[in-house]
């Protein structure tokens, strides 16, 4: 079996994770090759990803279109999506060997050449004031939004920006969209959950959107955008028994009771 093992050069303590797991690789004899995160490539049938959560996003974007499931070593805070944890490297190579993980797949939503795991975050050019977002569906008029922004999420998505922002929480294999207007200025906007086969396009009255895919990539003062599912899903491989509802519960402390004093 042949791995790609990919490293974030911007994470603190990167070079220690990157060492224990070339050495482990090495000592097992199996082939793989190492790439940074702005040069990848493709070696291996597996990835692993060295980094956090928007480490983990920018890998699964590549390595869709080659069909190979990648699994995230965390160095982040959070690691809602990178599970492993370095000193645990070892027993996850011999599960993954073994073939004893299972695969899941992710919706990505897409742009032009621009393509989303999480969320394509759409606000105007002047960030210090709402702006109105006419948003259309199928080429059918949907509604206005006066507010800061709007938030085109996928359901892996739904956990990040756009549950900040007051939209739902979508099991993360589900085939949907999830629209989310960010400070809406109006008491009746609410989030929008859509089959994942809808064309979406968002206009602004002054013409000047600016766009952030992921959180990284940006498109800046653009007439409108259009948005649909990306012909590959981003394939994520997983090791634990932990349900999704668990992660919820570890991760984001959901359904947890408040403290007594």
């Amino acid at each position: 079996m042949k791995f790609n093992v990919v490293y974030n050069k911007f994470i603190p303590d990167y070079k220690e994770t990157l060492n224990l797991i070339e050495k482990i690789l090495l000592e097992k004899k199996l082939e793989f090759e190492t790439f940074e995160l702005s040069s990848l490539g493709n070696f291996g049938e597996f990835t692993f990803v060295i980094g956090g959560d928007g480490t983990l996003l920018n890998a699964a974007r590549y390595y869709s279109k080659y069909d190979i499931p990648i699994l995230g070593i965390n160095l982040g805070r959070l690691g809602f999506l990178s599970q492993a944890k370095s000193k645990e490297f070892e027993d996850v190579l011999d599960k993954i060997t073994e073939k004893k993980y299972t695969v899941q797949e992710r919706l990505m939503l897409t742009s032009g050449d621009k393509v989303a795991l999480n969320d394509f975050v759409i606000k105007g050019c002047n960030p210090s004031r709402t702006s109105k977002f006419m948003l259309e569906i199928n080429g059918l008029f949907v509604c206005d939004y006066i507010a800061d922004g709007l938030i085109i999420s996928t359901p892996t998505g739904s956990t990040a920006y756009g549950l900040s922002a007051g939209g739902p929480v979508l099991y993360p294999t589900l085939d949907n969209i999830v629209i989310v207007p960010i400070c809406p200025h109006t008491l009746n906007s609410r989030p929008l959950v859509i089959p994942a086969g809808e064309n979406i396009k968002v206009k602004t009255v002054d013409k000047t959107l600016s766009v952030a895919i992921d959180g990284f990539d940006q498109i800046k003062c653009i007439d409108e955008i259009s948005i649909k599912t990306a012909k590959h899903k981003a394939k994520l491989a997983f090791i634990s028994g932990d349900s999704f509802y668990s992660v919820l519960r570890n991760k984001l402390h959901w359904g947890f009771s408040p403290e007594s004093a």
